[in-house]
């Protein structure tokens, strides 16, 4: 009389298998070790299940599903540290290329050099009317600049250093601040910018950082403009 072999562990042994795949699925080496264990183990079912008895369908089905999503789960997680890695090393080459470059970022502070300074502004919406006021160490307002009908958006400006009574503004740091509306409503979504020039560019686990003199560190986001 022929013995028929009766598995009692395997179904057990491809459930831990599976658990330990779930668990273990940011490893690529090791999940695909598992992946191998547990087809290997499946077709031994198959095999060997017991014609009075046989292996649940329903319960293979479930278990390639589950085998299906930790593969996909563990490709998807190996693409987006590789997004990660690409997207990283775009940035720090695009902030190595803005070296010696002027840039825009978000400040009141307009730093005289040879009577001469580059700021600019930026207005989340149009304004009909912009009013600008430079002002100097002591508070006290130098010049004073008007826009009209400035469209959303980034605007570069520079001052030529004159002074209400004709003079040259001496060299040094200067405060900005203005008023847009539209209207005759004030806007909320305006705000000066400040300038400097990039001198370095710095990396590390929070991406590429601008290193602008007087500014101090800044990421790519801060970045308004490059002129």
């Amino acid at each position: 009389m022929a013995v028929i072999a009766t598995p009692t562990s395997t179904n057990a042994v491809s459930q831990s298998l599976m658990d330990s795949m779930n668990k273990k699925a940011g490893a690529g080496n090791e999940i695909s070790a598992e992946q191998d264990k547990f087809m290997t183990l499946l077709i031994t079912q198959l095999k060997n299940q017991d014609p009075l008895n046989p292996l649940d369908n329903a319960q293979v089905t479930s278990q390639l599903a589950q085998l299906n999503t930790v593969t996909g789960v563990n490709k998807l997680n190996d693409t987006l540290e590789s997004l990660k890695t690409d997207l990283a090393a775009s940035q720090s080459a695009q902030a190595v290329n803005m070296i010696n470059h002027g840039v825009l970022a978000a400040g009141k502070t307009m730093q005289v050099t040879e009577g001469k300074g580059i700021f600019g502004i930026e207005v989340g919406s149009f304004a009909d009317n912009v009013q600008l006021e430079i002002k100097n160490g002591s508070g006290k307002v130098v010049h004073t600049m008007t826009l009209s009908s400035v469209e959303p958006g980034v605007l570069p400006l520079a001052w030529d250093g004159k002074l209400q009574d004709g003079s040259t503004a001496p060299d040094g740091n200067y405060t900005l601040s203005l008023a847009a509306t539209t209207g005759g409503k004030a806007l909320t979504d305006a705000q000066a910018l400040t300038f400097g020039t990039v001198a370095s560019v710095s990396t590390g686990p929070t991406g590429a950082k601008l290193n602008v003199p007087g500014l101090g560190q800044l990421s790519m986001d801060d970045i308004k403009q490059v002129l």
